[in-house]
């Protein structure tokens, strides 16, 4: 059976191979080893190894496949969940939620709609007062590995809705993962709507959702009123909805030391202080949020095409998955994003790290003849470099 840091190995190199040149592949590596640098500003002009030029015709304009990409990528991660499971006891669990990568610029092929019909469809919006890019994203998390499997632009009014674009996204879960595990689906109040509670229970998946306080039930009372009127873990009608719900509350810290009540109701019958317990555990996506944004460059794109931007999500969140791959096989676990990220540059991506040295030395080269040193490079004889391995 193959390590966790072989099937690693074997996405790269796939990757690589779906690129039609040599000069393709070789800024595919720049890329992976800019969002594999951990710090949260992959920008292409950083690049010690190609030119931006290069990487923005990369993204924007070459001819590679996109969805091939996204195709391989799936389908290793599918063989190594599957030679690596976890426990069949341990529930799939299908994370939901919207973020916004925020964007002050121009953005004039990504911008807010003009009055010229003949205008591209608009990306960046605002939404909560929030101008930029919004996701919709579907998060999978099974025992120890976390997937980010998929993801939709909403596109404003006019077009499908967030609650919608979360609807087609649980089309998407793998079946391979899905079949015999119970599968819980969890996502904020914005999606605590009959239609996407409907588009659950058709997968015959368990719901976990967020609710907001003044929902209305059946009766004509607010979720807000059961407070102190009623026992967590009961079971209620919503408004519009026929189906029961299992309702339970808790109190979340805000800052400064406020609190606010918060509720969450399930389509399967927990007990109150079990579902307050799968309540709590959807704030592992936004962990993923801040770390694939701080740490992997999420939301620092500067593309204006379409294309360009989709790719460098694409490319960005695979990054982040070698890193939780390689972070997953050293043992142990070093549990930092940054020394994750490094050890995967290293064991995955040694050709940008040589070429990174060989720039650092022909840069400060005169640093050495300062104290009268000379840095010669020469390749070692093919029979002293067998010997060196073998050491």
């Amino acid at each position: 059976m193959e390590t966790i840091v072989e099937y690693a190995q074997g996405l790269v190199y796939s990757l690589l191979c779906l690129m039609p040149s040599t000069y393709q592949k070789a800024s595919l590596n720049a890329l992976f080893g800019l969002f594999l640098e951990a710090q949260g500003y992959p920008l292409p002009q950083h690049t010690q190894v190609k030119s931006a030029s290069s990487l923005s015709r990369f993204l924007n304009h070459y001819n590679w496949s996109t969805r091939s990409v996204i195709r391989t990528t799936r389908q290793m991660v599918l063989q190594q969940v599957t030679a690596h499971p976890p426990h069949p006891s341990t529930p799939l669990r299908v994370l939901i939620d919207l973020t916004t990568l925020e964007k002050c610029g121009k953005f004039l092929q990504l911008s807010t709609p003009t009055n010229d019909p003949k205008a591209p469809d608009p990306w960046v919006r605002i939404l909560n007062g929030k101008r930029g890019l919004h996701l919709v994203v579907l998060y999978l998390v099974v025992g120890e590995w976390r997937v980010p499997w998929s993801f939709r632009v909403w596109r404003g009014k006019g077009y499908p809705s967030p609650v919608q674009l979360a609807c087609k996204l649980l089309a998407t879960v793998p079946t391979q993962l899905s079949q015999g595990r119970v599968v819980i689906v969890q996502a904020d109040t914005e999606f605590g709507t009959v239609e996407f509670l409907t588009a659950v229970r058709k997968q015959s998946w368990r719901a976990v959702v967020g609710m907001r306080c003044n929902r209305k039930m059946q009766d004509g009372r607010h979720l807000k009123q059961l407070y102190r009127h009623a026992n967590r873990g009961q079971q209620v009608y919503l408004a519009g909805d026929t189906q029961p719900l299992t309702v339970s509350w808790f109190w979340l810290k805000r800052a400064e030391g406020k609190r606010e009540l918060r509720f969450v109701v399930s389509t399967h019958p927990y007990s109150g202080i079990y579902l307050v317990r799968l309540g709590r555990k959807r704030s592992c996506i936004e962990g993923f949020f801040k770390t694939s944004k701080h740490r992997f460059g999420l939301h620092r794109f500067g593309q204006t095409t379409k294309l360009g931007v989709y790719r460098w999500l694409i490319l960005s969140l695979i990054a982040y998955l070698l890193a939780h791959w390689i972070d997953q096989w050293s043992l142990p676990p070093v549990l930092d994003w940054k020394a994750a990220s490094d050890l995967a540059l290293t064991v995955l991506f040694p050709s940008v790290l040589w070429l990174q040295l060989l720039r650092f030395i022909r840069v400060n080269a005169d640093i050495a003849a300062q104290f009268d040193f000379e840095i010669i490079l020469k390749p070692l004889p093919i029979l002293a470099y067998r010997e060196c391995c073998k050491i």
